[in-house]
This record gives structure tokens, sequence and C-alpha cells, in this order.
């Protein structure tokens, strides 16, 4: 069963990116053909990030500026953001370049082929990741694979946040994180047992370089582990 989407509403959560957010709006609309709303998410009203949203809203009604209505953080920015758009596709990519914009077009197809969630993949066969700690790239690493030959979820990257939602699924889910960016996790997990239709597509992903980044490996690093126990439990009471 084909889905009849016309646009992506695209979510992202930002924390002082004066540096890097023209940039990123520039990539979005030089590699996103498809038609899109923006949707920034801010914590704070001194975030530098604002003076530079606002001369684009003036001018631009594709550009949505919110603020986190439940507190400072990326998890409760993301959580905003899927409560504002009321229905059809959400992407949540990050304001620092990383993800690979390129394919949002590719991903938006495969939504509009069925699919209920479509994850950007740095470890399946075509995609890569450049820089960043490598110990964080070897847990998610091995998260990700591990998961995907235990448990059979359709993806080989689960804590990759760039990912791809229809309103409907994200609807369904009740979102129990508490901690950050493992709210992606949280979700393909969720829904892969809830039975909806999941697809990855290869995607590169590289550090940033400007400003600081938002991710908290030890305090967050629990939060992922509780997710990926979580996944294996459920697989394992299905298969007994």
């Amino acid at each position: 069963m084909t889905n009849i989407y016309s646009s992506i509403n695209i979510v992202i959560p930002v924390y002082n990116e004066k540096e890097n957010i023209r940039s990123t709006l520039a990539e979005i609309e030089h590699k996103v053909k498809t038609a899109h709303r923006v949707f920034i998410i801010y914590d704070f009203d001194e975030d530098d990030t604002l003076p530079v949203i606002k001369e684009k809203v003036d001018k631009n009604e594709g550009i949505v500026l919110l603020k986190n209505k439940y507190g400072r953080g990326v998890l409760n920015a993301i959580k905003t953001g899927f409560e504002a758009v009321d229905e059809g596709v959400i992407l949540v990519t990050m304001a620092d370049l990383s993800d690979d914009l390129s394919k949002v077009d590719e991903m938006f197809k495969k939504i509009n082929e069925g699919y209920d969630i479509v994850c950007g993949s740095r470890y399946m066969k075509g995609g890569e990741q450049k820089g960043g700690p490598w110990f964080k790239k070897l847990l998610s690493r091995t998260a990700g694979i591990s998961l995907h030959f235990l448990t059979g979820l359709p993806t080989h990257d689960v804590t990759n946040s760039f990912k791809m939602y229809t309103k409907k699924v994200l609807d369904d889910i009740k979102i129990e994180s508490q901690g950050g960016f493992e709210i992606g996790m949280e979700l393909v997990i969720k829904a892969f047992q809830k039975g909806y239709r999941i697809k990855e597509v290869p995607s590169s992903w590289h550090d940033r370089e400007k400003g600081k980044t938002r991710f908290k490996l030890w305090k967050w690093l629990p939060k992922y582990m509780k997710w990926y126990f979580f996944a294996i439990k459920a697989s394992y009471r299905l298969m007994n």
C-alpha cells in the first residue's frame, strides 16, 4: 500500500547554532527538492540562533520558529516539533550540517511507497561516518548492527537521529525517553514491534566543523542501553 504525501515538515532542534544555521537552511533549499516547511525549535530567548532565524522568518513563510514547550533539552525540542505538525511527514535533522541532506528526497520517496519510518543509515552498504569520537562510533555501530541481526530490526543504524516519520506512527507511540537523542531509537523499536513498515537508505554523517555538540555520551548511554535491552527482551518474548 502506498502513501500519498506532497510535502515534508523538517524539525531542527537548535542550541546556539548561529555559526551553522544559515548554511544548514541554504543546504536544505539547495538539496531538498520536495516541498517542505522548516520548524526551528529553540530552548531559551538568549539563544544566539534567534537573530539569524528571525531575519529568515520575516522573508520566508516556510520557516517556523518555536520555543521548546517542555523545558530545555533536545528531547523536549524534538517532541515540541512533533506536536507542532498536525499531519503528514516529519524529518528530524540537526543544525550542524552533519546529516546527509541529499538523501531527503529519496527518503520521502520511500515514505510514499508505503513505509512509515525511513532511517538514514551510516552502517549499511553505501553509508559512512566521518569524524567524531571513535568510542561513540564503536558503540553506535555495535548497537545498530547487533540489533539488526539479533531482532530483525530493518535498519543497521537504529541510533541515528536522521529519520523520517509519518505523523500517524508518531501519534500511535507513547514516548518514554528521558535523555536526548535516544528518542529516535525508541520510536523505531516500538514501531517495529507494532508492525509498522520501516526502511533504511544509506547516508553519510560527518562531525560538525563549527560550534559545540549537544551530544552527551556518558549521560545518555544508559538511556540508549535501556532501549537496546528493551528490543532484545521483546524479540526473545516473541520467539518464545
